[in-house]
Parts: C-alpha cells; structure tokens; sequence
C-alpha cells in the first residue's frame, strides 16, 4: 500500500500546543495500524503519515534520560526570561527551541517505509545534510551520537546545527529535529546542549554570515524528505 505523507506547517506554535497535536496524530496512527492489523491486506484502510514543521518560542526540553543539571540557570531566571521548560517523553537531553528555527515532527509508521529507528535517524540527518548543501554547508555525522554536524571530525571545531531526538512506539514516530536557521544561539549559554560540555553549536545565519530566508529553507527540506524516504506529500 502507497504510504501517504501529509505535510503542515504550524508556523509560530506554543510548545505543549503542538506536543498536543503530535500526540493526537501519533494516536490515531497506532489505533489504525492495530485495527488494521487484524484485516486482509485488501481490506485495509490508508494509514495517513505527517510532517509538520513549526517554530516555537523561546522553550527547552529535557528528553526522558536527560538531567535537569544541564540547565545551567534557576527556573526563576527562566520565568523573567519568558523562556518555558518541558520534560518530555523523548530520547535525548536537553535542547533549546526558539524563533528563527525549523522544528520538525515526522509522525511515520516506519514500518512501513520498511525503517528500523536507527535507519529512520540516519535518513532525518540525511535529509537535513542535503538541505545544508543547497547553501554550501558541508556536514555530516559525529560518530556515536545523533544529530548533524559541522567539522565533525575535528574535535576542536566541531558544531552542531541540528538536534534530533524522537520517540518511536509500535514502529510510529513522534518529536524530531531543530535545525537551526537564523536561530539566537545565545539561549544555549544557559545549558549544555544536549548534555555536551565541550561541544559548540551553530546556525546557517552564523555560517554565511547573513539572514537566511526561513521559508527558502522549509521548501528546500521539504524536497528533501520527498527525495531521502522516497515519497511525495500531500498538503492538509
């Protein structure tokens, strides 16, 4: 059966809203699969895949085994800040999520893209490696850990500009990745980025020294997607 990929583009969202949305999406998913699961194959109906795309305000989360010692400022200086916090329910530390960043949320049923986790992460970097090309960012993979990075392979230089971290059940994906676009990367003064003390992060703005036009890039990525899991998507 045909997957069918259903893409939406949040735009400036409240964090616990679109961790709403997702959920309810990821729900529905899982009662189709396990409904149709119990059907012939010709008798099956269409189990819909999404891709949304949003920008938060100024939010960090903490993943499911991260620790609250990386947020390096009290929840007081948080709340003058305006800044929110959330832990949730995926893997991975903390990370920061703010305007001027494309935040993605693949809800796939990776089974049937015929994807482990692991693969499905590895085509997310792609995906994002591909759309730095576009602007003649060279990046790649730091071994060992998840995410897309610059210099990956010189340890004094290394950056990273994508975060990835996902929850997947029954083979159905939720959360996802916060490529940073013209992104303030000062918030990430505040905490180590994904638990790393010794690691920087990055931006395209940052790297071309210039403003990036945000909706250039969701376009670009969106080709992306369409090319690395070998679909095309539909609009809702």
């Amino acid at each position: 059966m045909e997957n069918k990929v259903i893409f939406k583009d949040l735009g400036s969202i409240n964090y616990k809203e679109a961790w709403d949305y997702q959920k309810n999406l990821f729900q529905q998913i899982l009662e189709l699969k396990k409904y149709n699961e119990q059907l012939p194959i010709c008798e099956q109906n269409v189990n819909y895949n999404y891709l949304l795309f949003c920008e938060h305000p100024h939010v960090y989360t903490i993943g499911k085994s991260g620790s609250e010692n990386n947020l390096l400022v009290n929840k007081d200086t948080l709340g003058k800040q305006g800044v929110q916090l959330y832990k949730i329910d995926r893997g991975g530390d903390i990370t920061y999520h703010g305007p001027g960043q494309i935040v993605g949320y693949p809800i796939f049923n990776l089974e049937a893209f015929a994807l482990g986790v692991k693969q499905y992460i590895f085509k997310l970097e792609e995906s994002i490696i591909q759309t730095l090309a576009n602007y003649g960012i060279q990046s790649g993979r730091l071994k060992g850990v998840i995410g897309v990075w610059l210099d990956p392979d010189d340890p004094s230089k290394a950056r990273k500009i994508c975060a990835i971290g996902v929850k997947a059940s029954r083979y159905v994906s939720m959360h996802g990745f916060a490529f940073n676009v013209n992104t303030n990367l000062t918030y990430y003064k505040s905490i180590n980025p994904c638990g790393f003390i010794d690691k920087g992060v990055t931006s395209m703005q940052k790297e071309l020294g210039k403003d990036i036009d945000i909706e250039e890039v969701k376009q670009k990525l969106l080709k992306s997607f369409e090319r690395v899991f070998n679909f095309r998507v539909e609009d809702f």
